[in-house]
């Protein structure tokens, strides 16, 4: 024991001190591995009362489930400190600041940021706000809940029975015509129309609001 004492001595002459939540987090964090998401936060509690700072973690243990860890701090003369406690993994995450049904398109002033335990968060639960603005509502978003993947969408850019402009492509040959949307769309996606000057039905792409292209 005095030699793995000594061992710990001359590491930590090495090394300056260090605020013990700090180092706690940092293990924490290569424990946990890509589990925790980007933007996640820790906070850490300990039992008891530890010191402040140390040199280095020599040994560290935790429960990925639990956030619960015991570790060996060292201080920065050589002296041993068992400390445990737990390390939260926090998230901030995008949540509406008023009840957004479906139809409405989320705009940035429509959300504020909330703190959860990661354990608390779904596997389809959004983190990232640049994922819900501008996106239409699917299904009723609740004031201070977490954004579902599936409760939002891409916005329709066409609805069925739109009048909607119809360009057509084909090498250098490029007309217009008018037409009507047989169904719903989002950027992006395929869409019927009825060329309402030929009464022909045509598969296109809804291009932008109101416009669908057909390219051969």
């Amino acid at each position: 024991m005095r030699a793995l004492a000594l061992l710990f001595a001359l590491a930590a002459s090495a090394a300056s001190a260090a605020p013990l939540p700090v180092l706690v987090e940092e293990r924490a964090r290569d424990h946990l591995g890509p589990s925790v998401p980007e933007r996640a936060e820790f906070e850490i509690g300990f039992a008891g009362n530890p010191p402040s700072e140390a040199a280095l973690i020599a040994e560290f243990w935790m429960d990925p489930t639990t956030g619960r860890f015991v570790a060996n701090a060292v201080g920065d003369t050589g002296e041993l400190h068992r400390v445990s406690g737990l390390a939260s993994v926090m998230v901030p995450l995008p949540v509406p600041n008023r009840r957004l049904m479906p139809g409405d398109i989320v705009a940035a002033s429509d959300l504020t940021e909330l703190r959860l335990p990661q354990a608390r968060l779904g596997p389809y639960a959004v983190i990232d706000p640049e994922a819900v603005i501008g996106m239409q509502v699917r299904r009723m978003l609740p004031e201070g809940r977490p954004v579902m993947v599936q409760s939002v969408m891409q916005p329709l850019v066409i609805e069925r029975g739109d009048e909607v402009a119809i360009s057509f492509t084909d090498g250098a040959l490029r007309l217009k015509a008018p037409g009507r949307a047989l169904s719903d769309a989002h950027r992006g996606q395929e869409v019927r129309v009825v060329n309402t000057s030929s009464n022909t039905t045509l598969t296109g792409i809804a291009a932008a609001e109101g416009l669908v292209e057909i390219t051969r």
